[in-house]
């Protein structure tokens, strides 16, 4: 019998009228860079034979998870945005570099809603896909990769603040495309577990699902806020007709501090939406393009 990876948050009950969720990596930790540049790409260019044009797999990997529109969205997504782009520039098509097209893996996303290795593993022994056994074989590197090195990044400042000036007002989960079995081990290193009911991961399905599931019905839309770092959390959120609250690339403290200062209290009073929300959108597009500046012509420059 096949165990429901949602049951959970189906089963989630309400305790207060307010329900908060909250992204993990990028957003309550500082683990992005750590994980996306000493993890995810390393197994990018050793798994997809791309070290012939690493430096370009490295900018193209930076760039979709870390400085663009797409930050935060789940890794198999990214790996095929990553692919495309390779495939466009012209420096890695002089080189004659052949770069995976990821045919087997645009199918199974395609087909499959929750994107992550069970699935994925159910699918390479229904269909014996050398891509999709490549794919399943470059994930779990990855994973072991994080698991090895991602150890005592503690949550930015003012997070365990505003959780815990949250915590008696409203219910909270995690919201996260992070592998479910990464999430626990990094909220509990810091002391964050207390204060969320669910810490749903990829395998529990796309951030959407996990605020329709978790909320959905049980609280009226704008007593639902999702805090996240990237577009991807803010359209889960008004997927939902639930409000957002940004937190900012590269300005993560001076975000906590105003959702805790005041963000938080405008939830609670009711007058979070409107101007005051039109207002952290507009601030939170500027810090994300939506593309490369090998593209628009500008000079590519380290961001480390």
């Amino acid at each position: 019998m096949t165990t429901d990876p949602q049951a959970d948050l189906k089963a989630l009950e309400r305790h207060h009228d307010f329900f908060i969720g909250i992204d993990s990596d990028g957003c309550a930790f500082d683990t992005m860079e750590v994980k996306h540049k000493e993890c995810f790409i390393p197994n990018t260019i050793k798994h997809w034979k791309l070290q012939a044009v690493s430096k370009y797999a490295r900018a193209a990997a930076e760039f979709v998870n870390l400085y663009s529109k797409w930050r935060g969205i789940n890794r198999f997504p990214a790996l095929v945005m990553v692919t495309d782009l390779l495939r466009e520039r012209p420096e890695v098509l002089k080189r004659c570099v052949k770069i995976p097209e990821m045919k087997s893996v645009r199918k199974w996303m395609n087909e499959e809603t929750k994107l992550g290795n069970p699935a994925l593993k159910e699918a390479v022994e229904r269909t014996n896909d050398p891509e999709l056994a490549q794919a399943l074989r470059w994930s779990e590197a990855v994973n072991a990769s994080v698991a090895d090195m991602v150890h005592g990044v503690p949550p930015f400042p003012y997070c365990r603040e505003s959780l815990d000036k949250a915590s008696s007002r409203a219910d909270m989960i995690v919201v996260s495309a992070t592998p479910t079995a990464a999430l626990p081990r990094e909220w509990e290193e810091h002391g964050l577990a207390k204060y969320v009911s669910v810490i749903a991961g990829q395998e529990k399905g796309k951030k959407a699902e996990h605020l329709r599931l978790g909320a959905g019905g049980k609280f009226e839309p704008d007593h639902i806020l999702m805090i996240g770092d990237a577009p991807g959390d803010m359209k889960a959120a008004k997927a939902n007709n639930a409000l957002f609250f940004p937190i900012n690339p590269g300005h993560e403290e001076e975000s906590w501090q105003a959702l805790f200062e005041e963000g938080l209290d405008r939830f609670f009073s009711g007058i979070f939406a409107g101007e005051y929300e039109t207002k952290l959108f507009e601030e939170f597009d500027k810090y994300l393009p939506d593309t490369p500046k090998w593209k628009s012509g500008t000079v590519e420059q380290s961001r480390d």
